[in-house]
């Protein structure tokens, strides 16, 4: 049986979860990036107290503060766009085109499964999954759940299950210490067939028949080697040697994170957070703490857009995230109790199955799905096939009446339909979209409106649509060969000396 630890040492291990994340955040920064090996058992300059930011806490302190103002049991994917939208202002990669996608009315899943081209399984999502593990600590059925909305902003696949599998070993931390068991956990909740299974079991078959950790490394970037630099399957497994090779000793495995390279701060704080939380902020090190400090340092949000106070230090944000559970106490008392199954498939296999092609729509009588079956891309003249689901309130049985609004010269091979819904079951049908042979702008937002028996004025549902072909955000690489790029290369270490 499962069962959580008393609240001072979960507190201690929730404060360990983030201390640990800052510390190996701050030694891999210097490195990221760098696809070589490295050997490496100390920071590579000395922070002198003080943390690097890092994106990898940043955007966390966003879903904290989206907890508290909406309440963490009601975050919808609607609330993590709208989230994006105002509060991250990172520029890189993903980041942006999810930024991009939710301006244009793509909010997750699609913001992370529309035109994002060669970062859909990268790093950006696995590295933000302490907030959910703690605040699930014990759950990691929860954990994943939540996960999988976050993941959802700007990946899908391994990028998605990557998340899943982080979100779960940490969850699982709070009750198992046994790294190996933690890493099975993990496993249980991705599916045995993707990338991030083949890498990761890759990383354990090396450990396990006694290579070094070089082999190791080595043989996940060979397994890799298509997908080159920043990619989930090659730095999650990354994380997993750092864990093993490290065997339970705090510097000895985050450095072994940093020195397999690639996205080092990813790694390295991902590790020192599972060991944060495994052995409490006590057992941390000395030298380590005091090497960072207690300060957050932050870059990537808009704090002019985002009037509610950021957490400055890793005290205030343990004690908000305390906080935050013990108001999820109150509204249910099984919020603590920690799941039965650790390795349980069920509620991932679930999340699993579902396309990333859908967006919801919660109105007050029901909750509206639409998923495209065809992906939400226009083509002249072709007719674009949707399904909507609907699920029925507290209310009795209700008649649901639907009816498009066209635009000129659209057409539907259903534009009104009415569809019977019983409480707490789940109906659906399906309709589709014909745009005209000329498409003449990039985005279409077409209205469906939503009446019911006892709702007689309808609730707007936009779907909106992408022209095929309109848009493309390639995957950029720096080109550090240009006059402009060494001259800032060059004032950045004079300013750094």
């Amino acid at each position: 049986m499962n069962v959580l630890p008393s609240k001072e040492i979960l507190r201690d291990k929730i404060h360990g979860c983030w201390i640990g994340k800052n510390i190996g955040g701050t030694l891999g920064g210097p490195l990221e990036c760098d696809t070589s090996m490295h050997d490496i058992s100390w920071f590579v300059k000395d922070p002198g107290g003080n943390p690097l930011p890092n994106d990898d806490l940043d955007l966390q302190l966003a879903w904290l503060l989206m907890a508290e103002f909406y309440g963490f049991e009601k975050i919808t994917f609607r609330h993590f766009g709208e989230m994006w939208n105002h509060a991250i202002i990172g520029p890189w990669g993903e980041y942006a085109n999810c930024r991009l996608n939710c301006q244009q009315g793509f909010f997750p899943p699609l913001s992370g499964s529309c035109d994002n081209y060669g970062l859909e399984r990268s790093n950006g999502a696995w590295i933000r999954a302490e907030i959910w593990a703690c605040l699930c600590a014990g759950k990691p059925d929860d954990a994943i759940r939540y996960a999988y909305m976050d993941s959802s902003c700007d990946h899908v696949s391994d990028g998605v299950y990557a998340e899943m599998f982080i979100a779960a070993m940490e969850a699982a931390a709070f009750c198992e210490s046994d790294i190996r068991k933690i890493i099975e956990i993990g496993l249980c909740k991705i599916p045995d067939k993707c990338r991030l299974r083949e890498s990761i079991d890759l990383a354990i078959k090396y450990y396990d028949t006694g290579k070094t950790w070089q082999e190791a490394r080595t043989a996940v970037v060979e397994l890799n080697a298509d997908m080159g630099w920043f990619h989930a399957p090659a730095n999650v497994a990354f994380a997993v040697i750092g864990l093993l090779y490290g065997e339970g000793d705090f510097g000895k495995s985050i450095c072994t994170a940093v020195n397999c390279g690639d996205d080092t701060d990813c790694t390295a704080a991902t590790v020192g957070a599972l060991l944060g939380i495994i052995q409490g902020e006590k057992a941390i090190p000395e030298k380590w703490k005091a090497a960072i400090g207690d300060a957050i340092v932050q870059h990537s949000l808009n704090g002019f857009s985002v009037q509610a106070r950021i957490p400055r230090t890793i005290t205030e944000l343990t004690d908000r995230v305390i906080r935050l559970r013990e108001i999820g106490e109150l509204n249910n008392p099984d919020f603590v109790v920690a799941d039965e199954d650790f390795c349980s498939r069920e509620a991932a296999e679930a999340i699993w199955k579902k396309s990333p092609y859908y967006q919801d729509y919660d109105l007050i009588f029901g909750k509206i799905t639409v998923e495209y079956l065809d992906k939400p891309y226009l083509t002249p003249g072709v007719p674009n096939r949707l399904r909507i689901r609907i699920n029925g309130s507290i209310a009795g049985i209700t008649l649901f009446r639907f009816a498009w609004q066209l635009p000129e010269g659209y057409t539907s091979d259903t534009e009104k339909f009415v569809v019977g819904v019983r409480n707490y079951c789940q109906t659906e049908f399906d309709t589709s979209i014909t745009p005209p042979e000329n498409i003449s702008d990039n985005m279409v937002f077409i209205n469906l409106a939503v009446s019911s028996t006892e709702h007689g004025s309808p609730e707007m549902v936009t779907v909106p649509f992408r022209k095929a072909g309109s848009t493309h955000v390639p995957f950029f690489v720096m080109n550090r060969n240009t006059d402009s790029c060494r001259q800032m290369f060059a004032i950045d270490k004079r300013c750094s000396r």
